[in-house]
């Protein structure tokens, strides 16, 4: 009797080593102090919760997605929790309906999804993941950049031509005063965050800001005479080092460990110019990792209900 095998070519199925990798990608949470832990650890990183259930049909679809994008960005970190198994996670989420995606950045929730879209699902990821370094310079710490409430900030004495959302980003664009050298810009968060230290960039041609004020937590906007007479929280005097690109300011962390907004004072400029102009304004820190009653709501209905 003849006995013929066939050998199939490996490379007609997938990888199984990118098989594995997909699922060594995501984390499935066990509990509350797993939860916890995995969100700790994570530090700046973008962290995405898929809240899932076994029952849902829409959850099942949308897994392989989830699994191949926790490859696709590995500067991420994945979660997967099944609200059935963990439900005092999902409880303190908010959670009621599934799949419900939720992003998070330093333990603070900075965006959410419901609903089996695996092209809006990328699309927040590449959106909340930013630099896939999360190297801001400062270890343990992140770009506060969004947690800036951008209708919540103003500058006194910008010029028609050069406003403050130009220095908020980095880009072409700069702020400058109008006339004469001084600024006085309001910075509205909205999350209460811990302010580690700055990044302030500006032209090598005299016009770069040198002594700049801080303040935070003011219950009024202030004007120009109360930011030159008042006492400020910290002083900074900026060498024309100090405004070169990526460079960090530090600050004396422990007096701004309770920030919502901050006003910084530019008094004046590295060469006595007329205007004083600011390419880039950066917050360097990390979000006071708060509690919002509001979430802790019983997820309601029955199982069959979630879909």
């Amino acid at each position: 009797m003849r006995v013929i095998i066939y050998f199939a070519s490996f490379q007609s199925f997938p990888s199984f080593d990118k098989m594995a990798a997909a699922q060594d990608s995501i984390i499935v949470i066990m509990n509350d102090g797993h939860y916890q832990s995995e969100m700790t650890k994570a530090g700046a990183k973008l962290v995405v919760v898929d809240f899932t259930a076994s029952w849902c049909g829409p959850c099942k679809s949308i897994a392989p997605k989830f699994a191949s994008l926790s490859v696709k960005y590995p500067s991420a970190v994945f979660l997967k929790v099944d609200v059935d198994k963990c439900e005092d996670i999902a409880m303190a989420n908010n959670v009621s309906a599934m799949p419900t995606f939720k992003f998070f950045k330093g333990k603070v929730k900075v965006d959410e999804m419901t609903g089996a879209d695996e092209k809006k699902l990328e699309e927040k990821i590449k959106k909340w993941i930013g630099d896939e370094s999360n190297d801001v310079g400062v270890k343990g710490h992140m770009d506060l950049g969004i947690f800036i409430n951008k209708s919540g900030c103003e500058c006194l004495n910008e010029s028609d031509d050069h406003h403050l959302s130009e220095a908020l980003t980095k880009g072409p664009g700069c702020l400058e005063s109008d006339c004469d050298e001084q600024l006085l810009v309001s910075i509205a968060f909205n999350q209460v965050v811990k302010l580690h230290s700055l990044k302030i960039q500006g032209p090598d041609d005299g016009e770069g800001p040198k002594t700049v004020k801080l303040f935070t937590n003011q219950t009024k906007t202030m004007d120009f005479d109360s930011a030159e007479s008042f006492e400020a929280l910290h002083k900074i005097e900026l060498t024309p080092e100090d405004i070169k690109e990526d460079v960090i300011v530090p600050l004396k962390f422990v007096k701004f460990q309770n920030v919502s907004s901050l006003t910084l004072f530019f008094q004046n400029n590295q060469g006595g110019e007329e205007t004083t102009v600011v390419d880039y304004i950066g917050f360097i820190g990390s979000p006071l990792d708060t509690t919002n009653m509001d979430d802790f709501k019983r997820v309601a209905g029955k199982k069959g209900d979630r879909h």
